[in-house]
């Protein structure tokens, strides 16, 4: 019987199917945003209310969480221009949410919009809109308020702009947003995540105001730092910090040659003993959870400060070489960085890629600590010390010397006559010295009970070497293989299981 050939659709012209407008959001959301929930979409139009405070034209964003499920997000900045568009014939505003790649942050030369801003692939607040089953737009702006409507993406409610009655604001931009749940796992704002987000925000810009009202709950929260860095690394630090906090901004001027005008960073650093690290860096206030290039910056900047601190004060004991992480591993910090033109890695923007940032930030972190420890040389060697013994513990951890092994267990010396009892009550070891008293004993030995453990030479000062470099000794190590007790101090509770003879 023949087999039938499967049959499957022509492959064709007409099979190329073109995506347009938001429909490449739609078919793979994924590539734009986070799927597990709808934050990221919330704060794509939070980014973009924080930009225009980051330029200046803002004091306050104010989020509501409303009783319906819909976020809304407003700003006192300069308001989203709405009038038709030189080129498009739409008016900006609708451009904005329908147009995947339409935004103000391209132009980043001087006299743009924006010369520093969290947007980079201006597909922010239409990747909101697409995502959505409805979302409102109010902008006011030069004496009138424009309002429209948008379902699935689409315009369902076309703009339609007024003047301004009394008592209104002059000036911002309200978006509320319903986030479409068929995108998600889940429809829920992580509550943790988005306090967190906005508290941040207020930290990274000093004298704005920013707040969150919850509908549902009835509660509402306001934040705004005037102590911008420093305030917020101190309430946050699970440990008290071994020295003052180390605090500094550096920007580039307009003679700097190697970066654009207003380049730059803020940074807190903090040093403790024990407790787990808080690490929180931003770019153009967008959190970079996965860290990036400007972390790495500040690593570099922290690490050649402490080091030409330590190497000027000839504070390195002899065989112990400083690494990066020595002086990192207890560095708790928060940074914000200022760049120009952000690459990020994907539309996430959880990890900046921009090479430039590691120098960017080094260049102004490093003098800027070196004053600050030549300052204030005490400070300056504790935190030396901090590093040094974090370089000494890496070292030992890798030079550690473990006892010889084969087959999974401890392999007896070859030197050991050993005898023929294992009950410990009565079986007991002899160290020799040499193998001419090994010969001797073993001649006058009883076999049953009694081993012979040959040794050569003077044994070793235990006392003066560190325990993990013990095993490097061969008489050390042969006697606590024959003995099957590791060597320990004289208040530890040693492992007495392995043991094999009852006298020593």
């Amino acid at each position: 019987m023949a087999v039938k050939p499967i049959t499957s659709p022509a492959y064709s012209e007409g099979s190329i199917r073109v995506l347009k407008g938001l429909e490449p959001v739609k078919q793979r959301p994924g590539m734009y945003t986070r799927t597990d929930n709808p934050l990221h979409i919330i704060q794509e139009v939070l980014d973009n209310a924080a930009d225009e405070a980051l330029a200046g034209y803002g004091k306050k964003i104010k989020v509501t969480l409303h009783q319906d499920g819909s976020v809304s997000v407003e700003d006192d900045g300069r308001g989203i221009p709405f009038g038709l568009h030189p080129e498009e014939g739409a008016p900006v505003v609708e451009l904005v949410f329908t147009r995947l790649h339409a935004g103000g942050k391209f132009d980043k030369g001087v006299g743009g919009a924006y010369s520093f801003s969290g947007g980079l692939h201006g597909v922010g607040v239409s990747v909101t809109n697409a995502l959505s089953t409805r979302l409102e737009v109010a902008t006011h702006r030069e004496g009138q308020i424009a309002r429209l409507a948008f379902a699935a993406g689409d315009v369902v409610e076309p703009l339609v702009a007024r003047p301004l009655e009394t008592g209104e604001r002059k000036q911002g931009t309200t978006v509320r947003a319903w986030p479409d749940a068929k995108y998600f796992e889940s429809a829920q704002l992580p509550m943790g995540e988005l306090t967190h987000l906005l508290r941040s925000k207020a930290v990274l810009m000093p004298g704005v105001t920013v707040q969150l009202i919850n509908e549902k709950t009835r509660d509402t929260q306001t934040w705004q730092y005037k102590g911008g860095l420093v305030d917020y690394l101190t309430q946050t630090l699970a440990a008290d910090p071994v020295i003052p906090l180390f605090e500094g901004e550096g920007f580039a001027s307009g003679s700097d040659e190697s970066f654009a005008e207003g380049e730059g960073a803020a940074w807190a650093v903090a040093f403790t003993e024990d407790g787990a690290p808080v690490r929180e860096s931003y770019v153009n206030l967008i959190p970079t959870s996965a860290g990036g290039t400007h972390d790495s910056g500040l690593r570099d900047g922290l690490f050649q400060a402490v080091k030409g601190f330590i190497e000027l004060h000839s504070l390195l004991p002899k065989g112990v070489k400083l690494m990066p992480e020595d002086v990192f591993a207890r560095a708790s910090y928060v940074l914000s960085a200022k760049v120009l033109d952000p690459q990020f890695q994907g539309q996430i923007k959880e990890r900046l890629n921009s090479r430039d940032a590691v120098r960017l930030v080094s260049s102004f972190v490093r003098p800027a600590l070196e004053l600050w420890l030549n300052q204030h040389v005490d400070w300056g060697k504790k935190l030396a010390e901090l590093a040094i013994k974090a370089a000494q513990t890496r070292q030992r951890a890798g030079q550690k010397v473990e006892k010889k092994k084969g087959s999974g267990v401890a392999v007896l010396p070859g030197k050991l006559t050993d005898c023929e009892s294992r009950d410990i009550a009565h079986n007991e070891v002899f160290l020799v010295e040499g193998d001419s008293a090994g010969g001797s004993a073993k001649m006058g030995r009883d076999k049953e009970t009694q081993a012979i453990l040959p040794l050569r030479g003077k044994v070793l000062n235990t006392w003066e070497v560190e325990r993990d470099l013990l095993f490097k000794n061969n008489e050390v190590h042969d006697i606590a293989v024959a003995i099957g007790v590791d060597p320990h101090g004289p208040h530890d509770q040693p492992d007495l299981s392995g043991l094999r003879y009852g006298k020593i």
